[in-house]
């Protein structure tokens, strides 16, 4: 029997205060009394499509329309998001979709890709690219790969952005500003799909960590515990035809 993971008491406790709140505030923070049933493709590819194009159109007029982020030149960190978009809109049923691995995933991965580039000591403000940049990039993502596969963050796009601050002048600049960049972005991200993905499907399906189903009354003991000998007797003569009974009378 697997252990038990240590969240699902603090899952428990969200979902409990989700079921209080008023039905329509915690249907769009994805509580639902009962399962949803699979849709239609056109369905899921219906919001889908509305839900990537509106996330990733809201980061866009964030990043770049808006005197705060334009006047420091901060740049609309795109990249890993729009990955993010195929999993936060369409395959919203994964554990690798859910607000934990979207959140913390990224954010770990900013610190991973910050720390790396710091200790590399790049100058990526000069067109000329550093000779061990191959070494920084691929050791960035990799550790980032150990880090949120040991938390439980898995999100494949936030490999990308462990890669960022490695590889890209504008995001390098940003230093440790990068990381409440991302923190908004994934912010924007998870607060336009459930906006999105709670009309007519379920996201998320968990907050933090799934809910194990409840296990069985039965042991397995019982199931297999052999039968006393006077059971078996008893079956086997029952099983045995009229003339053997005869037989045995006779005898």
């Amino acid at each position: 029997m697997p252990p038990l993971d240590p969240f699902v008491p603090a899952e428990r406790f969200v979902q409990r205060e989700l079921a209080r709140l008023p039905a329509p505030l915690s249907r769009f923070l994805g509580y639902r009394a009962k399962n949803v049933p699979p849709l239609p493709m056109y369905i899921v590819c219906f919001w889908g499509f509305i839900g990537a194009f509106g996330g990733l159109g809201v980061i866009f007029a964030v990043f770049a329309h808006t005197n705060y982020f334009t006047s420091r030149n901060v740049p609309v960190v795109i990249a890993s998001y729009g990955a993010s978009a195929i999993l936060c809109y369409g395959a919203i049923d994964t554990p690798l979709a859910q607000p934990r691995a979207l959140i913390f995933g990224h954010f770990f991965s900013a610190v991973i890709g910050i720390v790396v580039a710091i200790i590399f000591g790049f100058d990526l403000e000069t067109n000329v690219a550093p000779r061990l940049q191959w070494l920084a990039a691929s050791l960035a993502t990799a550790i980032a790969l150990v880090v949120m596969h040991a938390t439980k963050t898995t999100h494949p796009p936030a490999g990308a952005t462990a890669l960022l601050p490695c590889i890209d002048t504008a995001v390098w600049s940003l230093k440790w500003y990068f990381l409440p960049v991302v923190l908004l972005s994934s912010t924007l991200v998870l607060m336009s799909a459930l906006l999105v993905n709670n009309v007519q499907r379920q996201y998320p399906k968990f907050w933090i960590t799934p809910i194990p189903p409840p296990q069985e009354h039965q042991s397995k003991q019982h199931r297999h515990r052999t039968a006393p000998p006077e059971t078996i007797e008893t079956a086997q003569s029952l099983r045995r035809s009229p003339a053997d009974l005869r037989d045995l009378q006779s005898a």
